[in-house]
């Protein structure tokens, strides 16, 4: 029997978590990147079936943060509420992504406020694709 192709499928928060586990920064961000620009083209109406499953631990509770941050960024971009599961992920230290004086600085001044109460200090143009 021929198996089916389930033909494209978007990239959801708890995908790109698994994907995030044991990759270098460098591919983590691509990921990131990949998984904002394929939410971007989505229907806003099936967005937020892409937030809805907890992803498994990364291995670093930096990037496990960092996906709640992100789900709940999204979500209120689109005027919902982040997922449930979203809701107690937070760093007991601040952690700066882009560790250089400018970006730092950046940071502080731009992080949206899903990433700030959670310690994640990321400008707003690092999350920004297309």
């Amino acid at each position: 029997m021929k198996e089916q192709s389930q033909g494209y499928m978007p990239l959801s928060v708890a995908r790109l978590g698994t994907l995030l586990a044991g990759a270098d920064d460098s591919l983590r961000w691509r990921l990131v990147a990949e998984f904002l620009e394929e939410y971007g083209w989505e229907p806003a109406e099936s967005r937020a079936r892409l937030l809805e499953d907890e992803p498994a631990s990364t291995g670093d509770e930096h990037w496990d943060v960092f996906l709640a941050a992100l789900a709940e960024h999204v979500a209120a971009r689109d005027g919902r509420d982040g997922p449930s599961w979203a809701g107690s992920r937070s760093l007991r230290r601040f952690w700066f992504p882009f560790n250089g004086r400018a970006a730092r600085v950046d940071a502080v001044v731009h992080a949206p406020a899903a990433f700030r109460r959670r310690g994640v200090f990321v400008a707003r143009q690092e999350l920004e694709v297309a």
